[in-house]
């Protein structure tokens, strides 16, 4: 079994994975609770395996990189760093609820990694700008900070439903959320972690692209978009600490702020040219 078969199983198991926490929260059907949760650790561990597989075959070809270097292997990159972001938030919460509304994005990075055909799967020669130690440390602390904000994304979604009613009936799919209050203490820290690791994911590719290109900034494209992305996360804060946003105002900046993110990652590659566009091949 060669690393795209297995990363071929880890795109059905995140899939399955989000259809237990679905049914767990559409059928509080809450006994299937721990089933989920082995699923996901599954799911996770056959990504690592595959992922680990693909920096072998990388070494067999006598290549030899980290497989983070172009959007077919960071999309794989980005469902492990959301399956490991989330599994250590239902270790803190106790709650797997939040799996219906954070695995899918896990689910859908890793169906699209696998079932598109904009871009190759096969493993190639690095261009001389990606040869760098730096590619691994920066490509780590971006798509954790991702992992992060899209997490956020999907409680941002689960908290403008519960808003709707801020008193459901017991035994209802809303009562089986948590309270409000908890849900945007979780929509804070995670967006905290995430834009702690954005910003040390921009200093480590401003280093790096110092290193390749002789400049630590050149506004090239996806320089600007992290820069707004960052800025929009910065403004979020910035809100909460000094004026108290929170609720629904904080739910929909984490919407929107991931939104960004997905312009930055994936639009700049292929709708924008510039020093980053190689991401995309």
């Amino acid at each position: 079994m060669d690393s795209s078969q297995l990363l071929g199983i880890t795109t059905f198991a995140y899939l399955f994975s989000s259809f237990c926490y679905i049914t767990i929260l559409v059928f509080r059907a809450k006994k299937f609770g721990m089933a989920a949760t082995l699923v996901t650790t599954v799911a996770f561990l056959i990504n690592s395996a595959g992922i680990g597989l693909r920096w072998y075959e990388s070494h067999q070809m006598g290549i030899g990189y980290a497989p983070l270097s172009n959007m077919y292997e960071s999309l794989v990159f980005f469902a492990w760093s959301i399956a490991l972001f989330y599994l250590g938030l239902e270790f803190k919460y106790k709650n797997q609820t939040l799996g219906a509304f954070s695995m899918p994005f896990a689910s859908a990075s890793m169906a699209y990694a696998s079932f598109s055909a904009q871009f190759g799967k096969e493993i190639k020669p690095l261009i001389p700008a990606l040869q760098s130690n730096w590619l691994i440390a920066h490509v780590i602390t971006c798509f954790i900070g991702y992992a992060a904000f899209a997490v956020a994304c999907g409680i941002g979604f689960m908290y403008l439903i519960k808003a709707r009613n801020e008193k459901p009936a017991q035994g209802s799919i809303l009562a089986s959320l948590p309270s409000l209050k908890e849900i945007d203490d979780i929509i804070h820290r995670t967006l905290v972690f995430g834009f702690l690791w954005l910003s040390a994911g921009i200093i480590t590719g401003a280093v790096w692209a110092n290193s390749a290109w002789g400049t630590y900034w050149s506004w090239d494209p996806k320089e600007t978009w992290s820069l707004i992305t960052w800025f929009v996360y910065a403004a979020a804060l910035h809100a909460r600490f000094t004026r108290g946003w929170g609720g629904k105002r904080i739910a929909w900046l984490a919407i929107i702020g991931f939104l960004s993110v997905i312009f930055t990652y994936y639009g700049v590659n292929f709708l924008l040219s510039g020093l980053h566009s190689y991401g995309g091949n």
